[in-house]
Order: structure tokens, then C-alpha cells, then sequence
């Protein structure tokens, strides 16, 4: 099909068109809009249905895959992508529409363009009222045209933000003359090229659906879809997606009523029994516990916490007082004290793991450990002095040797909430006796309930079964069963929720919200701004604490109440609690973000939830299995994760269009991993055409330590027929393929900087190009030297063993490595560096340009099989890391034998350029390199190339060893040989 070819919407007219993102995608600008996406948090259009589902990939990468997926690749890509664009909201005059800043911001940042679309009035700036809407948005977009798209997406609102008439206004005209369509909206377009590609349309599935993003994203803009999951949970959260987030308006409206109704009768209940109120009519809305422990040495009951700051912002602390006639300690709270007070709050009893407190005469303190009284056994295995809790356990008893203390109170004004003021005031206060008579009232209260709760499934009479993530409460507490991670207030309004919401679907998914929220797995944090409780999946792991935070009800409410708002449906959603494997309808397209070697641990972590909601579960909640069935997940690692995924893989391929695709988002770690993959599409009978690189990386806590991720994109269809071949001349078809795959992009790269002045392929897509082109010749074949590839993809592999995907890879990406040639380096050079010497002038290019990203080292390490190159860096920061420079690598890392070393000509350069900068004579440099570089006539043009480049790379971060690098090439150049 040419792209000015125009028809009518026939069905099947593109049945055998190849889609655009098999041929080209603009990765640059879809990962700085997932990035953008990522960073709205708790803003993102799912997360207030529970954000507890941690792999939540962001909508707009869904969504530019569906759309890339059915847009036909013509004969002019450049205009296909620009369309693209168009409908993603990426294209350039989008940017008007999409600007959320007044006036004056704008000036701001755009004062050279102030007066086009701008007055002042000697006040303040003001829109100019001569121009309508549409011409100052076409005005606002030529200004941002300047700035590089990264920078733009600060300035405005995400594309899914903005009512699609808004954003799309004004591009159908030219949509559908492109695509031969008739469309005036994204869902009527999708179903259009749905009926042109598969004669209906599009119906999509994911065999993994999780959280529910994909299956939502594709219903969103006009797919039908089938969302399944081995776990319920998953299957909770993607109903909830289509149910809540995707009702119509009428019902999203009558859902935020009906929440709000379950809490008001709960609090109605709360109120009339008193338990959060003082004599006063304050309320809690806080309640701070600590664990309380027996000191071996001394026997004080001691309360235990790392810190006793309870808020900086107040000044507010809590303070041990012995109470020697009962060998315990009082605890007072102080607010207003002084900052030397504050500082010394911040160390409590707990340090590193050690207790420590004023009755106790010893600088070591004692270990937890030894009051927990942990053990091995004869056999190994390790065990500690903890009573395992009963099932009728609520709260620890006398002999127990972790008891629960309360120890503060937050309480809001009572005069401030009769007035009904939003932000009544709060402060912090000592736990008096009748604080105490209300805890007491309340747990005899659930301990009187809770039998009849547990047997109407208000609250779970189920068991924590051990495991890697859930065996952490057992061993750290004792505590058995899951209703045990509560105190009796949380247990007490959770069990009046669950009451109240009991014929409500929507009812329990908040319910999973709100307990995510409410446990005595909350951390309670003091941040300079304000005080905070974390929840309970703050990371994917069960971690108790020694001291944390419980809401009170009235506080609490907020997570049932926050209904997220309304993104209507353009489709059809079905759900499936099923294994991937047990997949049976016929899709078009399979779009998956499946379990990797190293996934956590879904199956296991989400039996806090399901034992909260197993029991009488309400319509349509009631068709599905409510079991983890840990022992149908895919997991691990190994011939057992390889054999799930076949299958899983092999039953999608069988139930997939002839002309379907299915697009895998694949979060790599390893190349291992990476390899492991390859096997399983071979095995399941699909063939690679496309690899696409989507960089997703952000700091946060669960990132720590440089751990930064990025997503490929792996584009695959049904292998066709039966093809041998043998590895030599597979070898040579792979090079021909990788040469023929970046030579297109660096053309069509070179299209787009002409016409536009933008790149649409980043290195990382040339380097993938590598990879996509070996896995598309391998996986073509179903034998190789003789070799049945699909039973060899299921062969057990031996430890350590090289296999013949991971050796053709390998050698793809090296022929792939060899078009990354740096600008101001010859390519004969280049050929000629080892990999070391390739990664450092790569990521001296990158960084030319501004910050690098550490994923960005991490793909070019391996690509250039650099195993350690952390003596290369000089920061490894996830969105600013940095390579040494001469000065910073010195005369240090000059071993003989290594990569970077005294033989490699590149650390020689940088040395030389040092010893200028430092100002030792350039003589003495000169000789010093004839001395170190054999055959240095032949190497002298080399080196002064390596010198030259340094010098223009540097320019601009290292303005002073540019200089050297500069004064040290004219020496290289002038010098008397």
C-alpha cells in the first residue's frame, strides 16, 4: 500500500500489510511521555484503585503500541510516523493545546515570544483578547517547537489529561486521507483499522493482565478486550479498571455515592461507640504503637523504637521517664521543645538492630536477636522463642515476648470539625488513662466478635502458608494468621466495611485499598514538611515494624471514599480467571508484560488481600477462583519458568489471528534472561520482527542502589512453514539483516533531522535493531545444523553452557555495534578498538549532549561486553551518571592485560591529555606515549584522532581538559618525528 492510496473501510484490505511498529516507532518521545506519566504517582488515571500492584506499565506505551500495531507501514514512513504522532498527542502543535500555564508562567519561559500571544497591563500579563483560542494555542506550540521534548513535558499536561476532542482537534482531515479511513475519534479509527486488518474489530488479550493497564488502555481507545489472570486479585483489580475507572459517568457518579454511604454508616457506627472521641468531642486521627520488649539484664519493660521524633515540623517529641517502682517507663509527650531536644530524639532504643536504654549499663546494648531468641537447630534450620498466635488472637498476651504499646495520640479539634473545616487543627499528645480504657473496649469488643466475623468472611480466619515474601511476620512476630498484621481497630472498622459492602463488588475493591492503608505494617515517617503513614506495600515485601502508624477511622475513610475518576470505554472487557496457558478464545493481538526470572512474588504477597476477601465474594467476583494457587504460577527460574512460558506462549500463538501480532513488554535484567526469552518465543512457535527500547527508569525507594529498569518492546507473529539452515550461513544472513535494519533507520533518522530536526531512533534502538534482526533470522528456522529448535528451546541447559542463540546473538549485536560509530570518529578506527575503548567514547558522545542515564551505560556494557566497568564511572546516579574524565581517572586503572589499561591507546590519551591539564611539559607527555605505544608512527594519526575527539566532547562539561586535550593534539601534530 502507498501512502497516498485512498479507499473506503474494506474489510481485510490490510490484512497482509506490515503494521508501523514493526517498521518504525518513535521511541525517544514515547519514554520521555511514559517517564512523565511515571512521575505523576498517585495523579495516574488507575492508582487510586490500589497501588499496592507495583508492574502497573504506563497507559500511553499501551496505547502506542495498539496504535502502531494496527497502522500499516506505507512506502513513506516519515508521514507515517508524523500521523502517529498526531494521534498520540506527540506532534508539535499538540503542545498549544496541551500547555496548562497562565499567562505570566508562560513570559516566563518564553519571553521572546511574550508579546505573540501576551499583554501587560502594568499588573500583571494577560492572554491577548484579539486572538481565539485556537490561534494562541498555534502560537504557544511554535514556542515550544525550541525546546528539546524532554524539557517540554515539564511545561504540560499528560495527552490522556486533556478530553481527546481537545487534544485531537483539527487532525482527522489529514488522519484519514493518510489511512484511507473515516474516522472522527480514536475508537472509531481502531475499530476502522481493525475491520481493514482482521475484518472486525480489534480484539485484544493479555493472558497476564495484573493490575488491569493493558486490557484498560486497549478498552479505552476502542478494543475489545479479554483480560485473564491466574490470580484473583489481578483479576479484582483489572474489573475495577473497566467497572470504576471506565464506567459511564452516570454510574461512575452512583458508585462515588454508594462509597460514600458504606463509610458514613461506618463512622456513624464509630461515633456512637465512642472510641474515637475524648470527654472533649476531639477526635483521633492518629494512633502511634511501638513494640514493647522485657530487658534480659535489667528486666525493664522497654518500649522499643529507632527514634522518638514525632514531628519535626511541630517540634514534637516523645520521652522516656523510669518508672522505677514498676521497672518500666512512662512515656511523655513534649511539643515545642527546643532543637537540641529534637536531635537527641532522633536516636531511640532500637539502634542497628540493638536495644538500648537508660536503666541499662552496657555501650553494646542487647541484641533482638537474642530477645527473640533465635536458634538453629540440629539440622540447620532456624527457629526462634516466639509463641506462634491462635487463630482467637487480636493482641499479644502477658507472657508474650513482644507485647504492643500505645504511645501518642494525634487529635483534631472537635470545635473545628462542627464547624466543618477541611483542615481542622491537630497536635500530638500523651496516652492518659481513659485513652487506655477505649483500647481496652475496643479489642474486647472485637475479641467478642471476632468468631462471628471470621465465619461471615468480615474478617480472615485464614493462615499465612510460609513463603519467600510471607514467612517475614511469622518469624519476626509470630503472628499466623493474616488478620494478625491488624490491631483491634483496624480489625474493628475493616470488619464493619466488609459489613456494610458485602453485596458490593466495587465495595471490595476499596476494602483492598483501604487495608493496604491500615495495617500494623503502616511505617510511620517525620519528614521536615509533615508527618506521614506509609501503606502497608510501600515495597513488594511484608516488613514489620518496630513502631508504626494506625489512622483512626475518620482519617482512614479518605481510601474508601476516593473514588478515581471516570475514563468511559470505547470497547468491550472480559475477564478470565485463568492460567495464561489455559487461554481458549481467538485474538488479534496479545499484548503481554509477563512474570520474569526475577518477578516478584504476586501469588504469595497478594494472600493479604485474598484473605480479607475469599469468603461469600459478590457477583461477578463469585465466578472466580479466590487461591493464590501458588503452584500454577509462573516463577523462578530454569527449565521450569522456560516450560511454563512455552506453554503459556504456545497456547496464544495457537489461538492468534494467522495476520495477528502479539507485542511482549519485557522489563530485561541479564542477558541470561534475555536468552531464556528468545528460546521461549522459538519454542512457542512465534518469530521475532521488531525489538523496541523504552526507557522507564525512575529514583525511588524501591530502586535504590543505581537499580534502574527499561522496557523492550518485542514484536513478534506465528512462524510460517517449516525452514532448515546451518549456523554458517545463518551467520551471514544475520549480518546482511542487521546492516539492512540500521542502514533503513539511520536513513529515515537522517529524514527526520532534515525535515524536522529531530532523530526518531536513539542509539539504544540501533543497538536493539542488533538483537531484533538475530531473533528474526533464528527464529525463522525450525532447524539448525539438523537441530529441532523448538525441542531444543526445551532442553534443560547446563550451568554455565553457551548456546548456539546466545553465540548468534552475540554476534548480531557486535555487527550491530559496529554502525555506533561516535560523530568525529572514522569507522576504521572504531573497528579497531576493543570494547572497553568503544563503551568510554560512546558514553562521552551521550554525554555531550546533557545527562546520561544509567540504563544507557548499563545497554552499552553489554553491548560492548564490558563486564566491570565501575572504575570508568564517576557517578552511577540512575538520571545523571557519569563517566571519569582524564583528571578524574589520573594516573590510577593502568594495569597491564586489561581492556582499559596501559595497552589500551584510549587510556593512554586520556592520560596524556591529564598530565597536560596538570601542566607537567608537553615534551616529557610525548615522550612518555612513544615510550608506552608500540609501533607509535602507525598509532601517532590514531592517537591524535582519540585527542581531537576528546577535546570537542569535553567542551562544554570539562571546558578545562578540553584545553589540555586541545594544547596536547597540536603537540601530536607539530612534533618533529
Amino acid at each position: 500500500m502507498t501512502a497516498t492510496e485512498k479507499s473506503a473501510v474494506v474489510p481485510f484490505s490490510l490484512r497482509d500489510a506490515p503494521s508501523l511498529i514493526e517498521r518504525a516507532w518513535p521511541t525517544a518521545k514515547i519514554s520521555a511521555e511514559t517517564q512523565k506519566e511515571r512521575k505523576a504517582v498517585q495523579g495516574q488515571t488507575l492508582t487510586g484503585l490500589g497501588s499496592y500492584w507495583k508492574g502497573r506499565k504506563p497507559l500511553i506505551l499501551t496505547r502506542a503500541c495498539i496504535l502502531a500495531a494496527l497502522m500499516p507501514a506505507t512506502d513513506d514512513l516519515e508521514r507515517d510516523v508524523e500521523i502517529f504522532e498526531k494521534l498520540m498527542g506527540m506532534a508539535d502543535e499538540t503542545f498549544g493545546r496541551r500547555y496548562e500555564g497562565g499567562p505570566t508562567a508562560f513570559v516566563k519561559m518564553f519571553p521572546d515570544h511574550a508579546l505573540e500571544v501576551a499583554e501587560d497591563t502594568g499588573r500583571s500579563w494577560v492572554w491577548r483578547d484579539d486572538l481565539d483560542p485556537r490561534e494562541r494555542q498555534r502560537r504557544i506550540a511554535r514556542a515550544f517547537i525550541d525546546l528539546p521534548y524532554g524539557q517540554r513535558l515539564e511545561k504540560v499536561k499528560r495527552p490522556e489529561e486533556l478530553a481527546e476532542r481537545d487534544l485531537l482537534d483539527g487532525i482527522w482531515a489529514e488522519v484519514n486521507a493518510h489511512l484511507g479511513t473515516q474516522a472522527r475519534s480514536i475508537s472509531e479509527l481502531v475499530e476502522q483499522l481493525g475491520i481493514m486488518r482482521f475484518g472486525r474489530r480489534p480484539l485484544l488479550a493479555d493472558t497476564f493482565s495484573g493490575s488491569g493497564s493493558i486490557p484498560f488502555e486497549a478498552a479505552r481507545i476502542g478494543c475489545d478486550v479479554i483480560a485473564s489472570d491466574l490470580n484473583p486479585i489481578a483479576c479484582m483489580l483489572s474489573w475495577a479498571s473497566f467497572n470504576i475507572v471506565g464506567a459511564s459517568p452516570e454510574r461512575h457518579a452512583e458508585i462515588v455515592r454508594e462509597m460514600r454511604q458504606i463509610a458514613n454508616r461506618v463512622d456513624e457506627t464509630i461515633t456512637d461507640m465512642g472510641i474515637e472521641l475524648d470527654a472533649e468531642e476531639n477526635r483521633a486521627k492518629l494512633y502511634l504503637y511501638c513494640v514493647e520488649v522485657r530487658c534480659p539484664r535489667t528486666g525493664w519493660m522497654v518500649p522499643v523504637s529507632p527514634t522518638w521524633m514525632i514531628s519535626k515540623k511541630r517540634n514534637t517529641i516523645a520521652r522516656l521517664i523510669p518508672d522505677h517502682a514498676n521497672k518500666r517507663y512512662e512515656i511523655e509527650i513534649l511539643n515545642g521543645v527546643t532543637d537540641e531536644e529534637v536531635e537527641a530524639a532522633e536516636v531511640g532504643t532500637l539502634r542497628s538492630g540493638r536495644l538500648f536504654h537508660p536503666m541499662l549499663n552496657d555501650d553494646l546494648g542487647i541484641s533482638m536477636k537474642e530477645i527473640r531468641g533465635d536458634f538453629r537447630d540440629d539440622d540447620g534450620a532456624s527457629g526462634n522463642r516466639l509463641r506462634p498466635w491462635e487463630m482467637d488472637d487480636v493482641r499479644p498476651r502477658p507472657d508474650d515476648i513482644f507485647q504492643e504499646r500505645l504511645y501518642a495520640i494525634q487529635w483534631m479539634d472537635g470545635k473545628d470539625i462542627k464547624k466543618g473545616k477541611g483542615n481542622p487543627r491537630t497536635w500530638f499528645a500523651s496516652v492518659t488513662p481513659e485513652d487506655l480504657a477505649r483500647e481496652e473496649e475496643v479489642a474486647a469488643y472485637v475479641e467478642q466478635h471476632l468468631s462471628d466475623w471470621q465465619r461471615n468472611g468480615f474478617v480472615p480466619d485464614m493462615e499465612i502458608e510460609p513463603g519467600n515474601n510471607n514467612s517475614q511476620p511469622i518469624r519476626e512476630r509470630g503472628w499466623s494468621y493474616w488478620h494478625q498484621l491488624f490491631c483491634p481497630r483496624q480489625i474493628l472498622f475493616t470488619a464493619l466495611t466488609q459489613s456494610e459492602a458485602r453485596n458490593s463488588p466495587e465495595g471490595r475493591v476499596f476494602v483492598a485499598k483501604f487495608i493496604d492503608w491500615n495495617s500494623k505494617l503502616c511505617r510511620y515517617g517525620t519528614g521536615a514538611a509533615r508527618e506521614s503513614v506509609a501503606q502497608t506495600f510501600y515495597n513488594q515485601a511484608l516488613n514489620t515494624f518496630p513502631n508504626y502508624g494506625v489512622r483512626s477511622f475518620g482519617f482512614a475513610r479518605s481510601y474508601l471514599e476516593d473514588v478515581p475518576g471516570d475514563a468511559p470505554l470505547g470497547g468491550m472487557a472480559v475477564i478470565r480467571n485463568l492460567a495464561a496457558a489455559q487461554v481458549s478464545e481467538l485474538a488479534d493481538i496479545f499484548l503481554t508484560d509477563p512474570p520474569y526470572a526475577d518477578a516478584v512474588n504476586y501469588d504469595e504477597i497478594t494472600e493479604f488481600f485474598i484473605a480479607w476477601l475469599r469468603k461469600n465474594p459478590p457477583a461477578p467476583f463469585d465466578q472466580w477462583i479466590w487461591d493464590s494457587r501458588r503452584n500454577l504460577a509462573i516463577k523462578g527460574e530454569g527449565q521450569s519458568f522456560k516450560a511454563a512460558m512455552i506453554d503459556a506462549y504456545g497456547a496464544m500463538t495457537e489461538h492468534m489471528s494467522d495476520n495477528g501480532l502479539q507485542i511482549v513488554q519485557f522489563t530485561h535484567q541479564d542477558a541470561k534472561t534475555w536468552s531464556d526469552m528468545a528460546q521461549i518465543f522459538w519454542g512457542a512457535g512465534l518469530q521475532v520482527v521488531q525489538d523496541w527500547y523504552v526507557s522507564t527508569e525512575t529514583i525511588t525507594e524501591l530502586k535504590k542502589g543505581g537499580y534502574v529498569q527499561g522496557t523492550h518492546m518485542i514484536v513478534l507473529r506465528k512462524r510460517q512453514g517449516e525452514q532448515s539452515g546451518y549456523q554458517d550461513e545463518i551467520v551471514h544472513e544475520i549480518r546482511d539483516e542487521v546492516e539492512r535494519q540500521i542502514r533503513d533507520m539511520i536513513g529515515l533518522n537522517d529524514q527526520m533531522d532534515a525535515a524536522r530536526g529531530e532523530n526518531i531512533f536513539n542509539d539504544a534502538d540501533l543497538q536493539m535493531a542488533g538483537y531484533a534482526a538475530a531473533l528474526r533470522v533464528l527464529t525463522a528456522y525450525t532447524k539448525i545444523d539438523g537441530v529441532d529448535m523448538t525441542r531444543e528451546a526445551l532442553r534443560p541447559r547446563k550451568k554455565g553452557e553457551k548456546t548456539l542463540v546466545d553465540e548468534l546473538t552475540e554476534f548480531a549485536v557486535q555487527t550491530a555495534n559496529e554502525f555506533l560509530v561516535p560523530d568525529g570518529l572514522e569507522r576504521e578506527l572504531w573497528l579497531e578498538l576493543n570494547g572497553s575503548e568503544r563503551f568510554y567514547l560512546k558514553m562521552m558522545d551521550i554525554e555531550e549532549v546533557g545527562e546520561a542515564k544509567l540504563d544507557q551505560f548499563q545497554n552499552f556494557a553489554k553491548a560492548f561486553r564490558v563486564g566491570d566497568y565501575d572504575d570508568l564511572m564517576a557517578s552511577k546516579t540512575p538520571n545523571n551518571a557519569k563517566l571519569k574524565t582524564a583528571k578524574g581517572l589520573g594516573r590510577g586503572a593502568m594495569a597491564e592485560g586489561v581492556q582499559f589499561g596501559r595497552d589500551s591507546i584510549v587510556r593512554l590519551a586520556l592520560r596524556a591529555i591529564w598530565r597536560v591539564g596538570k601542566e607537567d611539559e608537553v615534551e616529557d607527555v610525548l615522550d612518555e606515549l612513544r615510550d608506552l605505544i608500540p609501533d607509535y608512527l602507525r598509532k601517532r594519526d590514531v592517537l591524535r584522532q582519540i585527542v581531537a575527539y576528546v577535546a570537542a566532547k569535553r567542551e562544554r562539561t570539562d571546558p578545562a581538559e578540553a584545553s589540555a586535550a586541545r594544547i596536547l593534539g597540536t603537540a601530536i601534530q607539530t612534533e618533529r618525528i
